[in-house]
């Protein structure tokens, strides 16, 4: 209680602080519309800063603070005259330490303005934001400010008079792509393809070529294994062990002169817990759709939803407190067990046993449905519940075909809590993942891969020592000594924590490479054999490849994508497969899911439906989805200087040499291809 206490007291008082500093105003800002004649006004942001604060800049270099910018996301009855400047403003630069890099920054005043260009009054709409970030040169202090926009046709000067030309004419901002061409699309984005070839769809030319790597059945089969492997974890737990003797004897018991029917409705119960956690899994689909599942592996806030899920649960194994359904839901399942008969009384026990056993399944299977919903796939909650419930219903089913086993389990004692400890830890360690997931997509820079990397060290190094008895949480009992099995998990937790420890200067740790953050996040790297990228820009990296003369291969990745990491760290650094990427290729690495938002909102039209593509990772997303027809990373395309197809696409395969082989297959058609055109 005195902690709960405390943490309040805390809470309340990071809050005051919070609105303290936010009281303090230390930039205020008018928004104008002002008329410049022959048609055209400017939008005009006036800030004025206190003193000891600043605000930067537009041009930021990449890594730097937030810069100022202008986001419009709808724009009618106007088109854009320039660019997004600062106008009598007195430019400041300096090196910044943290940073580490020249940052230009205004002092007292600031004006940013917007030219544009209005051909009709009567439907102008301007719809948008302007962001930025003052910061103070005393404690180093950075409050971030959003100015929402919002004009219509009545907010417009009463002098402006209207640019020649009809709505018919309007080049609307957020520019319109039918699926059939992308002339538009291109002519918006920040650096423009010289040929609108580059985004026509090739679904078919790729399929002509065959893919390799599927990784879909891969990816449910993994999610099946660990929803078995959790299955077995939760029947090791103390809410679990203890009922599987009670809850045969009782079938036996019930059935005395009847072994066969003893063992049917064993068997029936193990059945009624299996479609109990499937229809969970099919429950979660139902709420968030298919396309909801894949969004959840990359956006930031579930991320951090499921980091803080992962701790809560992490620190209830742990010991500090339970997480128990209400009594009277066990009570009412408890009550309907005893009044029913047959198959449906059978069916409420098994409901009874899902609900007294949550405080030790709970974290597990939220973790698991976690996994599974990051996957993307719409069974994906429903093959790991089934997996879970299957792992947990067999041992029911086999000590009732065969009681005699019953003598032979061990018995029920503090190595059950110890199971729920261990798991804690592994807990903790998978929540950092969900974490950096977050923090790579809009590189906010918090847990770099050397910061991940200790905690990590520390994590595994304490459950070495907590399974030698050298540390104790509250509902452990004496350990007299310690076991067999207890000094070998130790040991491994131990060599592990040692194992990660040369990652601390670059070492890749190819067998956590889909957990860790990438080595690119890292500051000091004494390791040099890792692939990089060339470009992260699709039209700037063909362009490169068109004057060099060299094919490109995409490669669609992810920050949050664990297969992704796999494929980097086991078959990228593959001396072969390095040699090949750096000198015969282009590399054109596209993120999915970078937060980063672009300089003009795009829209597009899919499916019949108009949709708003306002982050670098939207983009990328939807060229996977427009020209390659797949939403699945990694993904890889060889493609000429057209953006056509110069061989198979490749997914999730680990097979150095089938990789090799694909990338010879793409140099060998774009030799061929070049050959023919001469």
């Amino acid at each position: 209680m005195l902690f709960m206490k405390k943490a309040f007291l805390f809470l309340i008082l990071s809050v005051i602080s919070t609105i303290g500093i936010y009281a303090q105003n230390p930039a205020t800002w008018t928004v104008k519309l002002i008329d410049k004649g022959n048609g055209e006004m400017e939008l005009t942001v006036n800030f004025k800063i206190d003193p000891t604060w600043h605000l930067y800049d537009i041009h930021i270099p990449e890594g730097g603070p937030m810069p100022t910018s202008l986001t419009i996301d709808n724009l009618k009855g106007a088109t854009k005259a320039g660019e997004f400047k600062a106008v009598n403003s007195k430019l400041k630069k300096s090196y910044d330490k943290i940073f580490q890099m020249e940052i230009g920054y205004y002092e007292t005043q600031a004006t940013f303005v917007q030219r544009l260009r209005v051909t009709d009054k009567a439907v102008f709409l301007l719809e948008g934001d302007l962001r930025s970030q003052v910061c103070s040169e005393v404690d180093g202090q950075c409050i971030p400010i959003k100015i929402d926009l919002s004009f219509k046709s009545k907010d417009l000067p009463a002098t402006l008079v209207p640019a020649g030309g009809t709505s018919a004419d309007i080049t609307d901002e957020a520019s319109s792509v039918d699926t059939a061409t992308t002339d538009t699309l291109n002519q918006t984005s920040t650096a423009a393809a010289s040929s609108s070839d580059l985004w026509k769809p090739v679904i078919e030319e790729v399929k002509a070529y065959g893919a390799a790597g599927d990784t879909s059945d891969q990816s449910l089969f993994w999610i099946f294994l660990g929803g078995f492997g959790g299955g077995l974890l939760a029947l090791l737990t103390p809410c679990v062990w203890p009922m599987i003797p009670m809850t045969v004897s009782f079938f036996l018991k019930r059935n005395k002169k009847n072994k066969g029917k003893a063992i049917k409705d064993a068997m029936t119960y193990g059945l009624g817990i299996i479609i109990i956690y499937v229809a969970l899994g099919l429950l979660i689909t139902a709420i968030f759709g298919a396309s909801a599942l894949n969004d959840l592996a990359t956006s930031a806030i579930f991320n951090l939803i499921f980091f803080a899920l992962l701790v809560v649960f992490a620190i209830s194994f742990f010991g500090a407190f339970e997480l128990v359904l209400p009594s009277s839901w066990t009570n009412k399942m408890d009550q309907k067990a005893d009044s029913t008969t047959g198959i449906i009384s059978i069916f409420f026990m098994a409901f009874t046993l899902a609900l007294v056993s949550f405080s030790c399944t709970g974290p597990i299977i939220g973790t698991l449905l976690v996994q599974a919903a990051g996957s993307g796939s719409i069974v994906a909650p429903a093959i790991g519940m089934f997996g879970f419930a299957l792992a947990l219903a067999i041992p029911f089913s086999l000590f009732a075909i065969f009681p005699s086993w019953l003598e032979s389990m061990p018995k029920s004692g503090g190595w059950l809590n110890s199971v729920k400890v261990v798991l804690g830890f592994l807990e903790l360690a998978l929540a950092l993942k969900f974490f950096s997931v977050a923090d790579l997509a809009y590189g906010w820079g918090i847990l770099d891969r050397e910061v991940f990397l200790v905690l990590w060290i520390a994590i595994f190094a304490l459950l070495g020592v907590y399974l030698l008895g050298k540390l104790k949480l509250p509902h452990d009992s004496d350990l007299k000594h310690v076991s067999v099995p207890r000094l070998f998990l130790a040991i491994i937790s131990f060599a592990f924590a040692i194992y990660m420890i040369p990652g601390l200067w670059g070492a890749p740790l190819k067998s956590i490479s889909a957990f860790s953050p990438p080595l690119f996040t890292q500051d000091f790297n004494l390791y040099k054999g890792e692939v990089h990228a060339k470009f992260d820009d699709y039209e700037a990296g063909m362009e490169y490849a068109r004057k060099n003369n060299k094919p490109v291969m995409i490669d669609f990745s992810g920050y949050g994508c664990v297969n992704c990491r796999k494929m980097e760290a086991s078959v990228w650094t593959d001396a072969r497969v390095k040699d090949l990427l750096e000198k015969d290729y282009v590399l054109i690495t596209l993120m999915v899911d970078d937060k980063k938002k672009l300089p003009e909102v795009i829209e597009v039209e899919e499916n019949g439906k108009t949709t708003k593509l306002k982050t670098i990772g939207d983009k990328w997303s939807y060229l996977q989805r427009h020209k390659f027809g797949t939403n699945s990373q990694p993904y890889y395309v060889l493609l000429d200087h057209a953006g056509k197809p110069i061989g198979p696409s490749y997914a999730y395969d680990e097979d150095v040499n089938k990789y090799i082989e694909f990338l010879n297959t793409g140099l060998t058609n774009f030799k061929k291809i070049k050959e023919e055109t001469k």
